[in-house]
């Protein structure tokens, strides 16, 4: 059975061969396996056959994004934001941290909808599409578009970069026309570039994988009431875009979103990522008894304390454990809750995909 066709039963819940695989890993970690191990990325993909692959999406064609006197770096939103480097153990990471937030002093709908730096899909070159997606079908994989921080499907991070973290949240108790002005904007914006996209695939994404961080560790970030009112409306039309074109949606969500997973499946999602096992409420055994027959999971594997303080014993019987508690009549893809970064010892990222290969068939 090859990795597409593994993943796609998967997603269907039906019981492939084995548990399809997928790996994250953070920039810095990437960078630690070629410093360690001499190996790249994609190279590393191969040689554990990992079955989920992401396309690289369309190139950014649009006008220069300026870099500014203070260091700060300006994206298609027209936030500004700041390169922070975070020292490790096991290496170095760099992330963009939010510096200038455009529509913080917006006051009214108008001032949303004045507002010049809304980006447009025509700064962007589909054409590339399909040749991203023919080169991973001719290996036999399952193509995903993820995109990154700026082009990934989303509504209430994009709204935080806009607004600021505080402020959209406050906008949608005290102000909510003008938070659903915002979301207007960048669901306008999304709807549009997905769209572009899956014409331009001419039907090889099997899976678009949106992001949107709903939960906080200690449970969903706003109330369900909140989250159908605002939220619910544009992750249903993203939903339903990509299934009118036949592309499966796995999303994204760190934290404690178990209250919030009937509305996810009601809005029609097709598997939830993350699963981030210390977060409220997101144990695996519960997730799968009350959810599996009609949601596929993906995630689970600890990045905040299994694969960066465990032993390789340790990592193994976590693969263990989510292998058995997720995997039973299919419906679960292999992958860590976020991205390995590179605090994780390379001893436990062989043990991940060791355990990977050697737990993940069906009846063995």
């Amino acid at each position: 059975m090859d990795s597409r066709e593994r993943t796609l039963r998967a997603v269907g819940r039906e019981q492939p061969d084995r548990v399809p695989i997928d790996v994250w890993m953070s920039a810095g970690m990437k960078a630690k396996l070629k410093a360690e191990r001499g190996i790249a990325f994609e190279a590393f993909l191969d040689a554990h056959d990992v079955d989920l692959r992401y396309i690289a999406g369309p190139e950014y064609i649009g006008p220069p994004l300026r870099t500014f006197p203070d260091g700060t770096d300006e994206d298609i939103w027209g936030v500004r934001r700041r390169t922070v480097r975070v020292e490790t153990p096991g290496g170095a990471e760099t992330y963009k941290e939010v510096a200038w937030s455009p529509l913080a002093e917006a006051e009214t709908i108008e001032a949303v909808d004045a507002y010049a730096g809304w980006p447009s899909v025509d700064a962007f070159d589909f054409s590339v599409i399909e040749a991203q997606c023919d080169a991973l079908h001719e290996q036999d994989r399952a193509v995903v578009f993820m995109g990154d921080r700026l082009n990934r499907l989303a509504q209430l991070k994009p709204g935080m970069y806009l607004r600021g973290v505080e402020q959209i949240l406050v906008d949608m108790a005290v102000a909510p026309e003008l938070a659903r002005a915002v979301f207007a904007q960048i669901r306008r914006f999304y709807l549009a570039y997905a769209e572009r996209l899956f014409e331009a695939a001419r039907g090889k994404i099997d899976l678009l994988l949106t992001g949107d961080d709903f939960g906080s560790q200690g449970g969903p970030l706003v109330s369900e009431a909140m989250w159908l009112e605002f939220l619910e409306p544009g992750f249903r039309q993203y939903i339903e875009l990509a299934h009118a074109y036949g592309v499966r949606v796995i999303h994204h969500t760190c934290g404690g979103v178990r209250p919030l997973i009937p509305h996810l499946i009601d809005a029609g999602l097709d598997v939830l990522q993350s699963l981030q096992p210390e977060a409220e409420g997101m144990e695996p055994r519960a997730l799968k008894r009350d959810f599996g027959d009609r949601l596929v999971f993906h995630g689970g594997l600890s990045i905040q304390r299994t694969l960066p303080f465990g032993t390789p014993d340790d990592v193994r019987a976590e693969v263990r454990d989510r292998i058995d508690a997720l995997a039973p009549g299919g419906g679960y893809i292999l992958c860590t809750a976020h991205n390995l970064q590179a605090d994780v010892p390379l001893a436990n990222v062989d043990a991940l995909l060791g355990a990977y290969r050697d737990l993940g068939a069906y009846g063995a």
